[in-house]
């Protein structure tokens, strides 16, 4: 690898958590494959939206071919405060034939009662030398607007730790003494507020959300000089997804999330997802940013009302990173607690 695909590279690492040597830098949320799984993890207005405490485990291996390259992992759990709707018992919806997610299960879809909803986010965030934990608590409330469509709306606040290892920087024949990463471990830990917003509206048939992530701007810097640092600004994240029922056996849930945060930085996920009863499910999604692009293919399977497991393995296709990159592995764990109704798969988001 040459010094300057070397560089390249490792400024990309670095935009991910961001901390680069540059006045008009900005620091976005990390990016996620199986995101449609989990849209909770960007918009706090999911808490409570269905019947159980929802529980997912993550845990991502991003460009496996290069050194250093981002690992992120995180916990997501939210539940219903007072949520009722018009089942009565775990056979109330059960609709007829074998297929417990057919159009008849479908068409009886009714919107749940208004509703409070509640949850929590523990993330780590790591690329090289840059750690960064987070924690989050959200608040949702959930409107039904018809007979079969709801509007919720949510906030998230939390922190962020961001940390930087100087142990782990090799700086070969360059001077340690690099002023954009302190002289000191005393210098090398920050705190930072986080707060965020969400708006998400759904029904039987579509979804539709907004958010938006790191509400407070500001910089974040390890030394006292304003000529380095990273600027958090705000991440804009818009969401849609409609369901298409091919027969009495499959349907296919194809979605879009277009990210955007500045400066000027935009990032598109286009998905489809095929799901054979509610047992199992296929998918394939094109990611597309400024900085890298890629294709992905995920599998995943209901193995109980309470347990579902799921992965995805991407390739990377922008053409300078390709030979370089290496590919990226995700894995997804959820559990369903108090999963009264027994629903194997998601009723209200999916």
């Amino acid at each position: 690898m040459n010094r300057n695909m070397k560089w390249t590279i490792v400024g990309l690492l670095c935009l991910g958590f961001g901390l680069r040597e540059m006045k008009v830098s900005a620091q976005a949320k990390p990016s996620y494959t199986q995101y449609i799984l989990n849209n909770y993890i960007l918009n706090p207005a999911i808490a409570g939206i269905e019947n159980y405490t929802d529980i997912k485990l993550s845990y991502r291996n991003q460009w496996t071919g290069i050194n250093g390259a981002p690992v992120t992992s995180y916990i997501t759990a939210h539940m219903p405060i007072n949520k009722k709707d018009m089942r009565t018992n775990a056979l109330s919806f059960e609709p007829k034939g074998i297929n417990p997610r057919g159009s008849e299960y479908w068409d009886s879809y009714t919107a749940p009662e208004p509703h409070h909803g509640v949850g929590v986010t523990m993330l780590n965030d790591r690329a090289g030398y840059i750690n960064r934990w987070s924690f989050y608590a959200s608040y949702a409330y959930h409107l039904p607007l018809g007979p079969r469509t709801s509007l919720s709306a949510g906030l998230n606040a939390g922190i962020s730790s961001v940390y930087l290892d100087r142990a782990k920087i090799d700086f070969a024949n360059l001077d340690p003494n690099d002023p954009a990463v302190g002289y000191a471990n005393s210098e090398l830990k920050r705190l930072r507020p986080e707060l965020g917003a969400g708006l998400w509206l759904y029904s039987n048939k579509y979804f539709a959300g907004l958010s938006v992530l790191n509400i407070i701007p500001g910089k974040q810097r390890f030394v006292n000089n304003d000529a380095f640092g990273a600027f958090y600004t705000p991440n804009y994240f818009l969401t849609a997804g409609y369901r298409l029922m091919l027969n009495s056996d499959l349907n296919l849930i194809p979605s879009v999330m277009i990210q955007y945060w500045q400066p000027q930085l935009m990032g598109g996920h286009f998905n489809a997802k095929l799901q054979y009863l509610d047992q199992l499910w296929v998918g394939g999604s094109y990611r597309w940013s400024d900085y890298i692009s890629g294709y992905s293919a995920m599998v995943g399977v209901n193995i109980s009302n309470t347990f579902n497991v799921s992965y995805s393995y991407e390739v990377a296709t922008t053409s300078r990173l390709r030979n370089y990159t290496g590919n990226t592995h995700e894995v997804m764990v959820g559990f369903m607690l108090g999963n009264k109704y027994g629903d194997t798969c998601p009723r209200n988001i999916w």
